[in-house]
């Protein structure tokens, strides 16, 4: 069945695409709870980091079971799903690909046998070190005969489980100390076996990853919005390095490496839900700040500051209170359309960012327009945004954007465009400006957008903008989304599991009964 992919704030001219969000992980503990409708409600809170694939895995303490099938967390569950997932412990994931095709064998969680029970695996990030993994693991054992990799998966998730499983020591949790120092690039890991919750964050910490507590329970999630939907309070961000596990003696906690933070920027500045904390700061604040900031170092005469929907909201608004400038919308958003499936005609297509936003006349003619977003990456939306408001009688068109120029790949789990495709790279600001075809164009300096995060500059990651990666990277040949796909690799094609008496069984989804 094809299925819009519910990108609400992405793509909003056909084959455009914006920066990608990482994907959502859930997990809990708690005995006596709906454990399968809290993670879903979870991954409904996480639905913004990831919209391709959705699954959870609950065990009931005896054993493990998965569901999991491409589209939105709504898509994919219903009431009488959820119902078949019992037990205690969960764990949950909402997927955009970064290392890995966009196909049900890449879904997760993962699964594995492992000699001491089985492993269901979520995770949040990207490995930069998967070719290294890859071959160790085909070195020491082979290409596996079991498990989700032998079923076409060539995901890094995939690998950790298979590299979990493949492992002599003599528990998951001694496996997972043994595993985690060799990880390198981002990861946040929740996955559990048929008793307990584990969960890890890479040493930078560069992406989010939260802990909180229920009343019989213990839950962690990518974001504290998250927690906030399943009624848990926060008691704390896992740290950089850190591991835990929940069991019914409690909650342990050890650590694998020395914390080095360099915790993503890009997540104040947009991928991160507004109603998110991270590392204390709320990303809403950090939003309007970077906009107050922006009036302070790009002001300009006008008569209306008008946000890109929906992201741009946060900084149009800091931008008017600073400046003093009226706020209003000058945009209608269709929020019920995603990516459009069905083909549009010659005539629909040359609409293009129609079928997604459309100017409200009234307000925007005969004005002078500051129109704020989050960020610029090939430039194509903001052209098209500026030739409809001049098509709607806009008098002058200033682009205020709430990050600096974006010139460089992200390797640890945001799909930007290549960086030959990045109109920044290579382009002056007056040239960019020149392409869109703007009265004028500001971005936020560098100093302006750390500042408001209220985080010092050292803890933070800023690649995408400086070029100045926190982890060594390997040659470009061994980096990349199909890492593990490559010409050559040893992996079989992509199929569906089809479950056996020598593995753990994964409940049809719609996508395998199809």
């Amino acid at each position: 069945m094809v299925r819009s992919d519910g990108k609400l704030t992405h793509d909003l001219l056909p084959g455009e695409k914006g920066p990608q969000d990482a994907c959502g992980v859930f997990g809990v503990w708690a005995p006596g709870e709906d454990v399968a409708k809290l993670t879903y409600y979870g991954l409904y809170a996480l639905q913004h980091r990831g919209q391709e694939s959705a699954g959870i895995a609950t065990s009931d303490g005896d054993r493990i079971s998965v569901y999991k099938d491409m589209g939105l967390v709504s898509q994919v569950f219903d009431e009488t799903t959820l119902n078949t997932l019992q037990g205690h412990v969960a764990v949950g994931h909402c997927r955009y690909s970064t290392t890995g095709g966009s196909h049900w064998a890449n879904a997760q969680p993962t699964l594995g046998a492992t000699p001491h029970g089985t492993v269901a695996l979520a995770h949040n990030g990207n490995l930069t070190n998967s070719a290294e993994l890859h071959d160790q693991l085909i070195d020491k054992s082979g290409f596996p005969s079991r498990g989700e990799m032998a079923q076409g998966n060539t995901t890094d998730t995939a690998l950790i489980t298979a590299l979990l499983a493949e492992h002599p020591h003599g528990s998951l949790e001694d496996a997972a100390m043994h595993l985690l120092p060799k990880l390198t690039g981002s990861f946040c890991l929740s996955f559990m076996d048929e008793t307990t919750l584990y969960a890890a964050r890479d040493p930078q910490g560069i992406r989010p990853l939260v802990l909180g507590r229920l009343e019989r329970g213990w839950v962690v999630a990518s974001e504290t919005a998250a927690l906030d939907i399943v009624g848990a309070s926060l008691v704390r961000e896992i740290e950089p390095g850190e591991f835990i596990a929940v069991d019914e003696n409690g909650l342990r906690t050890r650590r694998f490496a020395e914390a080095k933070r360099a915790g993503c920027v890009f997540e104040y500045v947009y991928l991160a839900r507004p109603d998110t904390t991270i590392n204390g700061r709320s990303v809403y604040e950090s939003r309007v700040e970077m906009g107050r900031q922006l009036a302070r170092e790009h002001a300009v005469d006008a008569d209306l500051v008008m946000p890109t929907p929906e992201s741009g909201t946060p900084a149009a608004i800091g931008y008017a209170e600073a400046s003093g400038i009226p706020f209003g919308h000058g945009l209608v958003k269709n929020s019920y359309v995603g990516r459009t499936f069905i083909q549009p005609s010659d005539t629909i297509r040359q609409l293009g960012i129609r079928l997604k936003l459309n100017p409200l006349r009234s307000i925007v003619a005969g004005k002078r327009l500051i129109v704020v977003d989050d960020s610029i990456v090939r430039g194509n939306t903001q052209r098209a945004l500026v030739r409809m408001l001049r098509e709607a009688g806009a008098a002058e068109i200033h682009i205020r954007i709430s990050s600096p120029p974006i010139k460089w790949p992200c390797f640890y789990g945001i799909d930007f465009a290549s960086r030959a495709e990045l109109i920044a790279n290579g382009l002056a600001v007056e040239d960019i400006r020149a392409s869109l075809g703007a009265d004028s164009l500001g971005y936020i300096s560098h100093d302006g957008m750390v500042e408001a995060t209220k985080q010092p500059r050292e803890i933070l990651c800023t690649a995408c903008f400086s070029g100045m990666y926190p982890t060594p990277l390997p040659e470009a040949d061994r980096l990349g989304k199909a890492v593990l796909e490559a010409p050559g690799s040893t992996a079989p094609p992509a199929k569906l599991r089809e479950p056996n008496q020598t593995e753990p069984q994964i409940p049809a989804t719609q996508e395998s009964s199809a």
